[in-house]
């Protein structure tokens, strides 16, 4: 049986961590089997990765090495996590994906979306989510919540305002054209927002 691969999205601090919180929550309660991943990262050799990209000394990496990091680190957890967990008929819960390259390098960082959407298919040999959530926040509001968080911002967060307004208007685009993917309001109640997030989930499961 093949698994679900259930991808979350979304600008640094539109409460991506406490709606995965939730759905592991209601998995491990009716005994369905999951893992829960993030990306860059997952793997001793993605983790690493992950350290580079978000160290900001790093604040002279191109854009282009950039990319590559982002989809080396995926080339490894693809192979090394989530395709293996999905053979195995687990539910991958993954804490972004490719649609973030697409938003933060593409729209953002102004690279070319024809290759980003090469790499990104190369990378995972053309495994793609099944269901992806986007949880939509105004990126003033974004700033705001970060603000009040404890903890030094990493590299991508430190690039300000209108940064985080084109990382927005990329997931929106792109939202547009990719039906897999569910939009919801950030703004909203976070048992409000779960209970669509619960209900999308139990479609594709069939449940």
């Amino acid at each position: 049986m093949k698994g679900l691969f259930v991808t979350f999205e979304g600008i640094d601090g539109s409460g991506k961590s406490t709606q995965i919180s939730m759905l592991s929550e209601e998995l491990t309660r009716e005994g369905i089997p999951f893992v829960l991943i993030r990306e860059p990262g997952a793997t001793s050799i993605g983790e690493k990765i992950r350290t580079i990209l978000l160290d900001k000394e790093n604040s002279k990496m191109h854009a282009r090495t950039e990319l590559l990091l982002y989809e080396a680190a995926r080339a490894q957890i693809v192979e090394e996590r989530i395709r293996p967990d999905l053979e195995a008929g687990k539910v991958v819960i993954c804490d972004r994906f490719y649609d973030s390259t697409v938003a933060y390098q593409g729209y953002a960082r102004g690279l070319s979306l024809d290759a980003i959407g090469y790499l990104n298919d190369w990378s995972t040999g053309g495994l793609a989510p099944d269901i992806t959530f986007l949880f939509d926040l105004p990126a003033e509001e974004a700033c705001r919540r970060r603000n009040l968080r404890e903890g030094a911002e990493d590299r991508l967060e430190a690039e300000g305002l209108a940064f985080m307004q084109k990382v927005r208007d990329g997931y929106l685009d792109l939202s547009r054209r990719e039906k897999r993917i569910r939009v919801l309001s950030a703004m909203d109640a976070p048992d409000a927002i779960y209970r669509q997030v619960r209900l999308a989930v139990r479609e594709v499961l069939g449940r």
